[in-house]
Order: structure tokens, then sequence, then C-alpha cells
């Protein structure tokens, strides 16, 4: 074979191995910063609903655990009253055997007893009833605690299978972080906003009442980190923020914007005053009003408080708390 074929051959064999290669080498090519970003933005949103639909199953858990204290309370006097209805129906039945039956009403039929047959059977009827009422009191408490019992073991059993959801849900967002903050560091450098000064964004308004009291809380959140799950005060995520802010003026808001949303009177935007809610498309995300088209609110994951345009997401309304 001469030398001109061989260097042809191998021309032909290394283009071909370069032509297989190229791709591989395109799909290891590292993103741009712009593209990482837009990545970060979309799995912030997808956490954010997925850390919302934890609060909610948080918020439920609570309220199923004071329904079952509420039935718990209401079983013991129930308990105590079926004993008692069971203990009055075995002290008649014992009084009939022992005296053979009916020897009581025997008596009050016969001479010696009241003095006329009306009043002897009235005196019977009247014994009568009160055995009657007697059972039946007693079959209508065991009924109150079967139906309560029933109650409480379906709440208890709802609550269970909830906390076993809150598990699995802790593990799909603990796991949901972590690629996020890998993320954050290609793009940024770091996994987390660096902490920044609740002065920077300057003082909070002078509001009056309740509303001012939440928009300071608020102003002094700024800086801290989102903390899923969390509400402050060391961090917070945004049901968290709001529901502190409010806490602080003596109102009681659910962890989850969209219990907040059902928790709230629903305003339009020309109504807004400083301290009102600001949901987000989808329910999943809430801010807190502070006047001149700026929100303070806890962003996502990786970022901190801060006070921001209100229209940095689709709005699907606004809500004043009661």
């Amino acid at each position: 074979m001469s030398s001109l074929r061989i260097l042809l051959r191998s021309l032909a064999v290394a283009g071909l191995s370069a032509a297989l290669l190229a791709p591989a080498s395109v799909a290891r090519a590292e993103p741009t910063p712009a593209e990482l970003t837009k990545q970060i933005e979309k799995s912030s949103t997808e956490l954010e609903r997925i850390v919302e639909s934890y609060n909610k199953l948080n918020e439920e858990i609570k309220a199923n655990k004071a329904t079952a204290a509420t039935l718990q309370a209401r079983i013991g006097p129930l308990q105590e009253q079926a004993e008692r209805s069971r203990a009055d129906v075995g002290v008649l039945a014992a009084t009939a055997y022992k005296t053979g039956g009916m020897r009581t009403v025997q008596a009050l039929l016969e001479p010696g007893g009241p003095a006329t047959l009306p009043d002897r059977l009235g005196t019977l009827d009247q014994l009568t009833r009160q055995r009657q009422q007697t059972i039946a009191g007693f079959t209508d408490s065991q009924r109150k605690l079967i139906d309560q019992k029933t109650r409480l073991d379906a709440t208890l059993a709802r609550e269970a299978a909830q906390a076993k959801q809150l598990v699995a849900g802790k593990k799909k967002i603990e796991a949901d972080l972590a690629r996020l903050y890998e993320l954050r560091r290609q793009a940024y450098g770091r996994a987390t906003e660096a902490p920044a000064r609740s002065s920077s964004a300057g003082s909070a308004p002078a509001i009056s009442g309740s509303a001012g009291v939440a928009v300071r809380y608020a102003y002094g959140a700024i800086g801290k980190p989102y903390v899923w799950g969390a509400d402050g005060p060391s961090g917070y995520d945004c049901s968290g923020l709001t529901l502190a802010a409010w806490r602080a003026a003596g109102k009681s808001l659910p962890h989850n914007a969209a219990m907040q949303w059902d928790a709230t009177s629903r305003i339009s935007r020309s109504s807004l005053q400083p301290g009102d809610l600001v949901f987000y498309s989808g329910l999943g995300h809430v801010a807190l009003y502070v006047g001149g088209g700026q929100v303070i609110d806890a962003p996502s994951a990786g970022r901190n408080v801060s006070k921001r345009g209100m229209n940095m997401m689709t709005i699907q309304g606004y809500g004043r708390v009661r």
C-alpha cells in the first residue's frame, strides 16, 4: 500500500472519529450563566410549590390534632355518663330480680297501697317511664360514645397517613434543595445570597395600627435567609413571613399561601394599603404590601427576604387580613 493511500485512510478515520465525538462534546458543554439562571428560576418555582404543599399538610395535621384533642375531651364525660346509665340499668334489673320481678308493682295494686286506683296506676306509669328513660339514656350515651370514638379513630388514622406524607415530602424538598444549591454555586459561586442588612431597604413608613406593626416587622426581616417551613425569627419562607408579620400584630394566619388567601378578604388593586397581602398565580407565593408598589417577601431557597416591586410575577389577587 502506497504512503499516499495510507495517509488518505488515516485522514478518513480521523474525520469519522471527530464526527462521532462532536455531539458528545456539545452535550458536555457547560451551561451559560443565563441558562443556569433560567434553570434556577424554574427549580425555585417548582420547589416553592412543594414547600407550600408541605406547609398545607402541616396545617392540616395541626387541625386534626386539635380535633382529636376535642374528641378526647368529649369522650371522657360520655364514658362516665354511659357507665352511670349502665349502673342504673343494672340496679333496676337487680331490684326486679330480688323483689321477684313485679313485687313492687303488685304492692301498689294491693289493699293498703295508694287510696285510689288512678293513684296506683299513675305511680306504676311513673316507674315505667323512669325505667324507660334510664335505658334510653344509656343507649343514647352509648351511641354518642361510639360516634365520637369512630370520628377520633378516623382523625388519628388520617393524621398518621399525613405524617408519612410529611416525611416523604421533607426528603423530596431536601433532594431538590441540594440540586438547586448546586445550580446556584455554578451560576453565582455560592449556594446562598450573602447576608444583608435590613437598613439597606430604607426605614419602614409611618403606618398606624396593626398594619403598621406588620409592616415594621417585615422591614426588620429584610436580609434574613429563606428557610423552607420556617416562620422566624431567624428565617422564613413566603407564607411564614406574612404569618409572622401579622402574628406580631396580634392576628393569626395559617402557614400556607392558599390558606391565607381563604383567610383574608378580597380587595382590588386600587384599594391596596400597606399590610395587605399580594398573592401570585397559582397561590404558590405570597408577599406583604408595604406601599409605593413595593412588597417584602421571602423569595425562594438560597435568597434573602427583600423589598422589591410587586409585579415581579403574575398577580392572582389581593387580600386584607380580617
